[in-house]
């Protein structure tokens, strides 16, 4: 078959460059051109939409379509299947395309008779350009050689759009009359959930009009009642209830800090003393610290920039007789903010009773603010290009902080579509608070046990809303990745034992120190690597660097006093590396009772499987150890040498082929038989199709975000297992490589809610 797309895929290019050679007028070539894609492809239709300013997709050429329709059917980005493609930047083969969520009817294309219909998204450097789609009227099954065939001529007709040869340049710029058009903008996703409101910039610079001071010693009176209005101001802000407690709170006196500084308030006085006012002194003090720390690339110090700026703003503000906030005037009942970036505090000006989400030109995971986000469950979508300058200010706008994507003027369509995903959101959520006290208990009374990956205290409420069974992940870096230096004993002890308070009895596994690759420590420098996910980070890092593992067993030792202590190594690769570390904590437990301390009631040690060779040592790990945990992200990523993070190859492999099944069998049948308990955590573990597949392999601890407790109890609760372990098993051994696609139908078949 691959020989036979091939051969078409070589005559249909031939016959395009005849076309092309042929002369006439770009709309002449490109109406032949679609017409022969439709003969070849023997398809009744064939469509080109190309995209214009504004994320517009227009009708260029077709044929089987009505010829009237062209230029004049238009389909925003997301709207119908064409936008859909066009929005997702992936084909679409449907064999009733009328059926299909996101079909919208144009009357005047006369397409009503086609029901079977595959697109492709024409792109050229990374850009959506425009859309070819072919229909037929029957229901017919695209097979992947012709969606191959139809990308690599989509593939060519970028090249020919963007060299004029087939749509001329005018053609491409906004449409007369549709004003300020839609737009839809990529970012990263800070932190997740959906936000709808009117925009708001969020410009908190202030204009210094006066510089030249006439009284210094005025000037410094006036300087001193601003940094002191400003304080009790930082201090009203930091009070809320809802901070109380947590990492962000390590955040905001990480900042008061700053704000307190009596080198940063000493320079600014003697600016004033020099003649200038105090809002030149302090805008000159902010500019020298700028110009010296622009070249800077460590994140801590550019963090502390963010901040310095924020405290800038801030004063000037307060200088000027202001509160403080930059968010001046009336605001909307329910508003975006939109800005290059933001300190913190800045977060906390704004009424959080109205505020929807956050869009930024800049921004990081590990950035104050989105610490801080995080805690008050605030969306934010970072790296947002030209956000401030290609979004005005009341515009409409709709952050899916789940995805980085921000609709700006966003159709009515849009807008509802996402209207009902938040109401259903909610709906299901209801659903699954109703299930917190319900056992994860199959149909036929296979019992399942559901933790929580957590990461900050914040996370640990979870526990009560979802009636999760503990903590099956708590990550012990982010705490590290939020302070300004390296905690000590004393400062993890306490955060310790809130964590093991917080569970309520709850049995709470701690992984050990898991920094290094995309996970840095602002305080603690590393050389470059070429291949950071493969190189000097996690379990390799603390067993170099001895003295911060044993500080923080010691810690965790000393937190768990009288209670049970559940420990387990990251990235073990080999034998050695488990002895190594678990030497380590022997030494520490003999130095707590040469010390005359108490100890944990019981100290239990296990490992994450995330390095597939150590899979190939479990005889020798499960002497060792009382608990495996499967890390699914970095062992599907390590097992198909497939970088997760990288969208050109994360649809490559799938972690329900037959090779990771076969594998996760085999690990979990050999902690059976030795007697050790086997978990799973990470995105496989949270995903109801998947978890589905891991209970049928005869996992029966699953570990995962808080939100997916809910989905994945229900589906526990709506299966026989019986039959899905005996149906799994054939189609693991009968050699499909498509596992993913049958499993679903079954479920769908026997009613298993996915």
């Amino acid at each position: 078959m691959q020989a036979a797309s091939a051969t078409v895929s070589r005559r249909l290019l031939s016959r395009l460059r005849d076309v092309m050679a042929g002369g006439g007028s770009a709309q002449d070539r490109l109406n032949k051109v679609v017409k022969l894609i439709a003969m070849d492809m023997v398809a009744e239709v064939c469509s080109c939409y190309v995209m214009r300013a504004g994320e517009v997709l227009e009708l260029f050429a077709t044929e089987g379509l009505h010829k009237s329709a062209v230029h004049k059917t238009r389909l925003r980005v997301g709207e119908g299947i064409v936008g859909h493609i066009a929005g997702s930047a992936r084909p679409l083969a449907l064999s009733d395309a009328q059926a299909h969520p996101a079909f919208a009817y144009r009357p005047e294309t006369g397409e009503d008779i086609y029901r079977s219909m595959v697109g492709v998204p024409i792109i050229r450097g990374g850009r959506v350009m425009g859309v070819l789609a072919v229909q037929n009227r029957t229901q017919r099954h695209y097979t992947e050689e012709e969606i191959e065939t139809l990308e690599t001529v989509a593939m060519v007709l970028a090249e020919l759009v963007t060299s004029g040869e087939l749509v001329v340049a005018e053609e491409l710029k906004p449409v007369d009359g549709l004003g300020l058009l839609p737009l839809r903008l990529e970012g990263v996703r800070l932190t997740g959930g959906i936000g709808m409101g009117l925009a708001v910039p969020h410009e908190p610079r202030v204009s210094v009009q006066r510089l030249v001071a006439e009284n210094p010693e005025e000037e410094l009176a006036r300087f001193r009642d601003a940094i002191a209005s400003m304080h009790s101001r930082l201090d009203e802000l930091f009070s809320a209830p809802e901070l109380d407690g947590g990492e962000h709170k390590d955040v905001l006196e990480a900042y008061r800090m700053i704000a307190e500084d009596a080198g940063w308030i000493a320079r600014i006085s003697e600016a004033i003393r020099t003649g200038l006012t105090a809002e030149a002194a302090v805008q000159k003090v902010n500019e020298d610290m700028r110009v010296r720390m622009s070249h800077v690339s460590d994140p801590y110090l550019r963090e502390r920039l963010h901040d310095l700026q924020d405290l800038t703003n801030r004063l000037l503000r307060h200088l000027a007789g202001g509160s403080g906030t930059a968010a001046g005037g009336e605001l909307p009942e329910d508003f975006i903010l939109v800005c290059r970036s933001m300190g913190p505090t800045e977060l906390l000006d704004y009424d959080r009773r109205k505020l929807r989400g956050v869009v930024m030109e800049e921004g990081s995971p590990t950035m104050h603010l989105t610490i801080v986000a995080r805690a008050l469950d605030i969306p934010v979508i970072g790296r947002v290009k030209d956000a401030l300058a290609r979004i005005e200010a009341y515009d409409p706008v709709i952050l899916d902080g789940e995805h980085g994507q921000v609709f700006i003027r966003p159709s009515d369509d849009i807008q509802e579509a996402f209207a009902n995903a938040v109401r259903v959101r909610e709906e299901r959520q209801a659903a699954y608070a109703a299930l917190r006290d319900v056992p994860a208990v199959t149909r036929d009374g296979v019992a399942v046990e559901l933790l929580l990956n957590a990461g900050l205290l914040v996370d640990l409420q979870h526990l009560e809303e979802t009636g999760a069974d503990g903590i099956g992940l708590y990550r012990t870096e982010i705490p590290f990745m939020a302070r300004p230096h390296l905690p000590d004993v004393e400062a993890q002890t306490l955060l310790y034992s809130r964590v093991l308070e917080h569970a309520g009895g709850r049995p709470v596994v701690f992984r050990s120190l898991d920094v290094g690759g995309d996970k840095v420590l602002p305080y603690w420098r590393s050389s470059e690597e070429d291949n950071p996910a493969l190189g000097w980070r996690s379990i390799r890092i603390t067993l170099d660097c001895p003295a911060v593992l044993r500080q923080q067993l010691r810690a965790l030792l000393r937190a768990s006093v009288d209670r049970e202590l559940k420990i387990m190594f990251p990235m073990i690769a080999d034998v050695s590396e488990l002895d190594r570390a678990r030497a380590l904590l022997d030494m520490e437990i003999e130095h707590e009772r040469r010390l005359g301390r108490a100890l944990p009631s019981a100290v239990r040690v296990g490992t994450m499987l995330e390095v597939p060779g150590l899979a190939f040592q479990l005889r020798e790990v499960l002497r060792r150890v009382d608990f495996v945990s499967v890390g699914s992200n970095d062992l599907t990523q390590f097992l198909f040498a497939c970088d997760r993070g990288n969208p050109r190859i994360a649809e490559r492999y799938d972690p329900l082929s037959p090779g990771m099944l076969r594998f996760l069998r085999q690990v979990r049948i050999k902690c059976d038989e030795a007697g050790v308990e086997i978990s799973v955590c990470g995105e496989m573990a949270g995903k109801p199709l998947e978890a589905l597949a891991l209970l049928g392999l005869g996992f029966r601890r699953l570990s995962m975000v808080a939100p997916a407790v809910g989905p994945v109890k229900t589906m526990i609760r709506s299966v026989d297992l019986g039959p899905v372990r005996d149906y799994l098993e054939r189609l693991i051994d009968k050699g499909e490589t498509d596992l993913r696609t049958p499993l679903r139908m079954f479920a769908l078949d026997h009613d298993i809610a996915l």
